[in-house]
């Protein structure tokens, strides 16, 4: 388990005491601050973070429901190794939404959309500057998400925010192959992408947003299929 400390309030509201811990693991394993494999204790839990394991049981079972966590024959539970073998099916839907959503952004944003979308492409080349992945990871999440956002379809917005929140493990060890080089092409990449949705360009959008995809699904495919063992670094 992890030996991060965290503080919470004596008092809350009910119900609140799921959430932190919900979200906490969450962000913990897709961040691999927990790798896949890492056992879950719930006691350990409830010492952590300060509760009964009611709500820690409850979280674990929010968690299970996403196939965060697996509980094994023997009741024990871990965090729930990555899929490898079918990984075609998450990039086959991710390539798509990439290309949907930016197409339908080009269609239908506003002014104000584009801003928004600025802002967060502001926030991602710093993030590529200061070499920080999941900083990286985080505000390309909310680049594409706003870009979604733009394109008027909340359906596709909500598909597209999953897959994005699913794929930051995989992202994860996709920038940690780069060691202390990451890349920086994607900045460049995003601005064109903008660009074409500003000037209402929706094939060209379409056909942007369909390269950039393509591409980083190719290099984790290429990265994978060179590490027969892929270690994670803690």
């Amino acid at each position: 388990m992890t030996n991060t400390d965290a503080s919470f309030p004596p008092e809350r509201k009910r119900g609140s005491g799921v959430k932190v811990v919900y979200e906490v693991l969450r962000d913990e394993i897709l961040d691999l601050v927990l790798p896949p494999g890492s056992p879950i204790d719930e006691l350990q839990l409830a010492e952590r973070f300060k509760m009964s394991r009611t709500p820690i049981r409850e979280a674990l079972v929010r968690l299970a429901g996403e196939g965060l966590i697996d509980t094994l024959p023997n009741r024990s539970t871990m965090v729930a190794n990555i899929d490898f073998l079918n990984m075609h099916t998450f990039f086959d839907a991710l390539v798509l939404m990439y290309r949907v959503t930016t197409k339908l952004a080009a269609q239908y944003h506003r002014p104000e959309d584009i801003a928004i979308i600025r802002a967060h492409q502001a926030r991602f080349a710093a993030a590529a500057e200061a070499q920080d992945a999941l900083a990286m990871i985080a505000t390309n999440a909310a680049l594409h998400s706003a870009i979604a956002d733009a394109g008027r379809n909340p359906y596709f917005t909500g598909l597209f925010n999953r897959l994005l929140d699913e794929g930051r493990r995989i992202l994860r060890l996709y920038y940690q192959s780069y060691g202390d080089r990451l890349p920086k092409q994607f900045v460049d990449e995003h601005e064109d992408m903008i660009a074409a949705i500003a000037a209402r360009d929706a094939e060209t959008a379409d056909r942007l947003a369909k390269v950039h995809a393509e591409q980083i699904v190719k290099q984790i495919q290429t990265f994978f299929s060179r590490n027969e063992r892929i270690d994670i670094a803690l």
